[in-house]
């Protein structure tokens, strides 16, 4: 699903940037609870790449960008058993 290379019927891509790097509040909190979680080392990058890509297809692709990061966050979180400790 990660990989769609050379695959049609995806739709237009919206190539317009109005520059800000959050479209939501909630966004930025996400952003924030990643970075906060990745700098006290309860995760790594790379198992944060692999909880987005493990997200299911359907849910991947009905999910937007930041909607994407909150499931892959609260896997990673659920996984390792991390709630009482964040």
């Amino acid at each position: 699903m990660h990989d769609v290379g050379g695959l049609d019927g995806f739709g237009a891509i919206d190539t317009s940037d109005d520059g800000a790097p959050f479209h939501h509040e909630w966004e930025a909190r996400v952003f924030a609870i990643n970075r906060t979680l990745l700098a006290r080392g309860l995760y790594n990058l790379d198992e944060f790449r692999r909880a987005v890509e493990q997200i299911d297809p359907a849910e991947y692709e009905s999910a937007a960008y930041y909607e994407r990061w909150l499931i892959a966050i609260e896997s990673l979180i659920a996984r390792k058993g991390l709630s009482a400790d964040v």
